[in-house]
């Protein structure tokens, strides 16, 4: 297993970031999902943890076949989807992946938001994280992928005309106010012998691009949800998610056309995937003949 703390500052409030963490994730999701691939929202209700109290159960479906690189696509089914189970006890939440036919791959991302400049290095509050494993991520400067990279999104180029803020300095998160961090440890685990260190490290770069373009986007859409409510943001959270369910599944039904088609939810693992796995030393359940029926892919039980 290799853990990580991620420590992402921002020019927010933990207060004002409760709003535009739900506006971003629901446009970003919105933004990445299209040609069957993407995120379908399949619950986001109401939920009660005995020790955080009352929050926001949501599970998604995260399709993403044609985004792995080769090695990863030699040892999975052709086409399959990642669970996430996310819950929201802001400001501090738990998020996990899982894949069905995967047992031993796993991610649990924990998050604590605190208006500070990433100084607590006991934020989860049971033992520091060990330094090296400490990962600070710059939304101003660091790198991101290019195909990621848009200049209204450029925090030194952003200035907001709601706040006043921007843009961004070098040496900004010591200095600016408001600020804030967001702190999470992220362990990634995938038990496999041979691919146990690549896939571990390939998870954690991809989660570092994630986080790093998130957060920037949050930023500067600023604009588009400071001031609303919280009622308000769930109820753009509620039809952004439509609408994201429907580009995932509006190609499902368009083969006719020429568009792509969207994966489908169930699929009989071939007989190579099956010996592919068994190779691991993943354990697979007996599959009956494609040709006469389907299985599907379940998520992971709690």
């Amino acid at each position: 297993m290799l853990m990580k703390e991620y420590r992402i500052c921002m020019p927010l409030t933990v207060d004002e970031y409760r709003i535009g963490q739900l506006y971003m994730i629901s446009k970003h999701s919105c933004e990445q999902s299209g040609g069957g691939e993407g995120v379908e929202v399949v619950r986001n209700e109401p939920d009660n943890h005995p020790k955080y109290g009352a929050g926001q159960l949501t599970e998604k479906r995260i399709y993403l076949s044609s985004k792995l690189p080769s090695w990863v696509k030699a040892f999975v089914p052709r086409i399959f989807y990642v669970t996430e189970k996310a819950w929201n006890f802001y400001p501090y939440t738990i998020t996990e992946y899982s894949v069905s036919f995967l047992p031993k791959f796993s991610i649990r991302i924990e998050t604590r938001f605190e208006n500070n400049n990433g100084d607590n290095d006991n934020v989860f509050g049971d033992k520091p994280t060990p330094a090296e494993n400490v990962c600070f991520l710059d939304i101003l400067s660091d790198p991101i992928p290019e195909k990621h990279y848009k200049e209204s999104e450029d925090l030194s180029l952003w200035q907001s005309s709601k706040t006043g803020r921007g843009p961004l300095e070098k040496g900004w998160r010591d200095s600016h106010k408001p600020v804030m961090c967001s702190y999470k440890r992220v362990e990634c685990s995938f038990e496999v012998y041979g691919f146990q260190t690549k896939t571990e490290e390939f998870i954690h770069r991809n989660i570092r691009d994630i986080l790093l373009v998130g957060h920037r986007q949050a930023v500067a859409w600023v604009d588009e949800w400071h001031g609303l409510c919280l009622e308000e943001v769930r109820e753009y959270e509620r039809t952004m998610q439509e609408k994201t369910n429907s580009k995932v599944k509006c190609s499902q039904n368009s083969t006719d056309s020429g568009v792509v088609p969207r994966p489908a939810f169930f699929r009989s693992i071939s007989v190579t995937d099956e010996r592919s796995l068994k190779k691991m030393g993943v354990t697979t359940a007996a599959v009956p003949d494609p040709s006469h029926s389907t299985i599907r892919l379940n998520s992971t039980p709690e």
